[in-house]
């Protein structure tokens, strides 16, 4: 598996893998980020993508010292289960 890239003229994270592009997709506003939705292909369903490229994703996001709103449910049931990253949520 390559690293999360952050791809700003998209507004989006992306990890490429067998050939496959996962995305998660922000709107970035001032130092707060909102992710709104998380797009895993098929083809890589089971493989742990999902996760990997939403914890690189974070990992971005505490780097550059930004907030974050988790819109997307997938992103939300990932922080509760890795409570680390707890403190990156805007309240």
């Amino acid at each position: 598996m390559s690293d999360v890239i952050d791809n700003r003229a998209h507004h989006r994270f992306e990890l490429e893998v067998e050939g496959h592009l996962a995305t998660e997709h922000y709107r970035l506003d001032g130092n707060v980020i909102t992710f709104e939705h998380t797009e895993v292909p098929k083809e890589l369903g089971g493989k742990g993508v999902g996760s990997k490229l939403v914890q690189g994703a974070l990992d971005q996001v505490r780097a550059a010292g930004l907030r974050l709103i988790p819109q997307c449910p997938f992103v939300r049931a990932w922080i509760d289960k890795h409570p680390d990253y707890a403190d990156l949520v805007k309240r």
